[in-house]
């Protein structure tokens, strides 16, 4: 039997299921997750609707990636600090606010770059 090495294209396919295992665990036991990609599914399609150069398309759709992006890894974080026990530690809150924080970041991003580009459009 052949051995893989960490460039074949069966460590691609690994990789790509993962993945796949990762966003499917995050959309099943993450309610923000899920809520955002609600959001995703709706406002996505819409800016490449409303959006008039590839530029904006591209603002208008990124910003909603980059929320996905930031909950994923917000939930990663919390799922790592809560693994390693119930004990209440200053600095498993403190990463769990920061990762709270990232995402609230990136949905602030969205309304700016939204409402920014919408203004502009209508106004």
């Amino acid at each position: 039997m052949k051995k893989t090495t960490r460039h074949s294209s069966m460590h691609i396919f690994r990789a790509f299921n993962w993945s796949l295992k990762g966003l499917y665990s995050a959309f099943r036991n993450e309610i923000a997750f899920r809520q955002e990609v609600y959001c995703f599914v709706v406002l996505f399609p819409l800016g490449l609707y409303l959006g008039r150069t590839a530029t904006e398309k591209i603002a208008l759709a990124g910003c909603l990636l980059l929320v996905l992006i930031t909950e994923l890894l917000n939930s990663s974080i919390e799922a790592a600090v809560d693994r390693m026990g119930d004990e209440i530690h200053p600095l498993a809150g403190r990463a769990k606010d920061m990762g709270s924080a990232a995402v609230f970041i990136a949905l602030a991003n969205v309304a700016l770059v939204w409402g920014i580009l919408l203004y502009d459009m209508f106004m």
